[in-house]
């Protein structure tokens, strides 16, 4: 149930679509990360997670790890989920930081009660849907997925899951199964009057309801409040404006080396030549 950037016209189930050739297609292809990356940053964002401590996160198709990734460079801790095992090896081979697990999340998520702070979800949800198999309920796959991953989750705690519905009748079909099990919350949509960039988050609340975000670019000027960034002058030259190291620089590198050592995984000893680039070859 690998994560992509839009969700193709559907060929099958994810497993069999998401075969070696198309996973690393999908994980080479700048345009398809980038996106994964800016949805997975907003998916974060709405979680609402503390500042003060890391947080441990249940990535449902988790496909190639890029979400994954994202989820680490914010100093925190994952596991990912993902049907295709095509993804999952590309997964390993990059090294991504969290720890895999080859599943089909309509047969439930296998944790102990309340073990993660959080769950986020790039363009997965909505494979539940198919019927790929004669055996297959979409309603009773939704419903043993949201129920066990309402137990999986800690008390307070949110899942925000991005998703392509086809229809109304699918997007009723999710958030009812949602609700069924236990779930409060509702869908936040960013930029609703956008055919390109308008995006779907099902917001959910584990025990005491929340206060449902509002959608980005669902406001517009006379007054009322504006989504921008804002820009200055200032020479940020090793953190963003989250004050966190900027992307493949060398404070990013040795930070990821770091955690990585602290996970007890090998990792290369840091020199004077770490994170120094290259001069291009002709």
């Amino acid at each position: 149930m690998a994560g992509s950037g839009r969700r193709p016209e559907h060929r099958g189930p994810p497993e069999l679509f998401y075969n070696e050739f198309e996973a690393r297609k999908y994980t080479q292809n700048s345009r398809m990360v980038e996106i994964q990356s800016q949805m997975s940053e907003r998916a974060v964002e709405l979680l609402g997670l503390p500042e003060d401590r890391p947080c441990l996160l249940l990535d449902v198709g988790c496909g190639s790890g890029l979400s994954g990734d994202y989820i680490s460079d914010e100093g925190h801790y994952w596991i990912g989920m993902d049907i295709s095992p095509a993804m999952l090896d590309v997964a390993v081979e990059r090294e991504v930081e969290g720890d895999l697990l080859l599943a089909d999340v309509g047969h439930g998520i296998p944790f102990r009660p309340g073990m993660f702070d959080g769950c986020i979800s790039i363009s997965a949800v909505q494979w539940l849907c198919n019927a790929d198999k004669k055996s297959h309920s979409p309603p009773k796959r939704l419903y043993r997925f949201f129920s066990t991953l309402y137990t999986a989750l800690a008390r307070g705690s949110r899942a925000v899951l991005q998703l392509y519905p086809e229809n109304s009748e699918q997007l009723e079909l999710i958030t009812a199964q949602a609700m069924r099990a236990g779930f409060t919350g509702g869908m936040v949509v960013d930029y609703p009057n956008s055919a390109k960039a308008k995006k779907f988050f099902l917001c959910l609340f584990v025990g005491a309801s929340g206060t449902l975000p509002k959608g980005l670019g669902t406001e517009c000027a006379d007054g009322e409040e504006i989504h921008q960034a804002k820009f200055t002058n200032e020479r940020t030259r090793f953190r963003n404006a989250k004050g966190k190291s900027v992307k493949k620089s060398r404070d990013w590198i040795l930070e990821k080396k770091e955690r990585r050592r602290r996970q007890g995984k090998e990792v290369r000893a840091d020199t004077k030549y770490t994170g120094r680039k290259r001069r291009p070859r002709f």
